[in-house]
């Protein structure tokens, strides 16, 4: 089938299930298209690894690599700019797991703290590459094809209605969004998402194995991604229009 558009949810520093995700993918060409949903970075062990490879897949698989931007590129952007304590403090968001995969360590525990001598440079966002800062600013926040519209969080709604991404203010929204209408009542053009857990959507509401609530979550209108990678979960991909599902389990 040609023009065929493979969608990945939520990396977080896993390189061996992106790996092993897209080992099952079948043989990709000119016509097809790989969405990456963002949050390539944070709680997994390779964040560096998983970002170099990522932007070299074009080179290498002969397909056309959308990369989007997810709400942690975007809150290393910020870091970097004006600083944010509140995104890289908390063990749970996974920063440090990501400085130490760019200056080495060992990866963190899910509990721990940074070390005295890393703070500051954890804090500003130092250790990352000029290039790869460079590179998370110019991720879109938004794509679309004939199938879908593809973002990482999710719509706004507003005055009764959901905005189609180009109509979104401010644009930093459709990383960070999660709206439960969207699961719920939206009836649009097919919209394909990460950044919420599949597991805490409504199961009964998704017809792709709705007894599995870690599984891809796909109603007639939206489909969720992100089935937990860097969180003990695994990585999903989902292929247009055919609807065929891959998992990195």
């Amino acid at each position: 089938m040609a023009n065929r558009t493979f969608a990945i949810g939520d990396i977080h520093g896993e390189l061996d299930h992106l790996r092993a995700l897209v080992a099952k993918l079948p043989l990709l060409d000119e016509q097809d298209t790989l969405v990456f949903l963002g949050d390539y970075v944070d709680r997994g062990p390779k964040s560096e690894e998983v970002v170099r490879v990522v932007r070299a897949f074009e080179r290498e698989l002969g397909c056309r690599v959308v990369m989007l931007r997810g709400n942690h590129e975007d809150a290393w952007v910020r870091v970097v700019d004006r600083g944010w304590p509140e995104f890289v403090f908390p063990p749970g968001n996974g920063c440090l797991a990501t400085m130490r995969s760019y200056v080495g360590g060992a990866h963190p525990a899910d509990d721990e703290m940074p070390k005295p001598d890393e703070v500051d440079d954890l804090f500003a966002g130092r250790f990352f590459p000029a290039d790869v800062i460079a590179w998370m600013r110019e991720l879109p926040w938004f794509y679309e094809d004939e199938h879908a519209i593809y973002v990482h969080a999710g719509l706004l709604r507003r005055d009764g209605r959901f905005l189609h991404p180009s109509e979104t203010e401010p644009r930093t929204a459709l990383a960070w969004t999660r709206e439960e209408e969207l699961f719920t009542e939206y009836r649009g053009k097919r919209v394909v998402i990460g950044h919420t857990r599949t597991e805490y959507l409504p199961p009964e509401l998704s017809g792709h194995t709705p007894h599995d609530p870690s599984d891809l979550w796909a109603s007639e209108h939206v489909i969720a991604t992100d089935t937990g990678c860097g969180s003990g979960g695994f990585l999903t991909a989902v292929e247009l229009p055919s609807l065929t599902v891959y998992e990195s389990r």
